[in-house]
């Protein structure tokens, strides 16, 4: 399940980075902040699995 969480965070990232990029190219700070906003989501996921297996060895 950890596997399958990470993965999904790092979907996440990029997804929020290709959004950001968009966004700057196109002059559109909804949708840049609509990335920066799911980057930041996505790490605080990563995070959390990481922090989970820290205690789980």
């Amino acid at each position: 399940m950890a596997r399958q969480q990470k993965a999904k965070g790092k979907m996440e990232q990029a997804k929020g980075k290709a959004k950001e990029t968009a966004g700057r190219a196109m002059d559109d700070q909804r949708l840049e902040a609509e990335g920066r906003a799911e980057q930041a989501k996505a790490d605080a996921r990563q995070t959390k699995e990481k922090a989970k297996d820290t205690f789980k060895h």
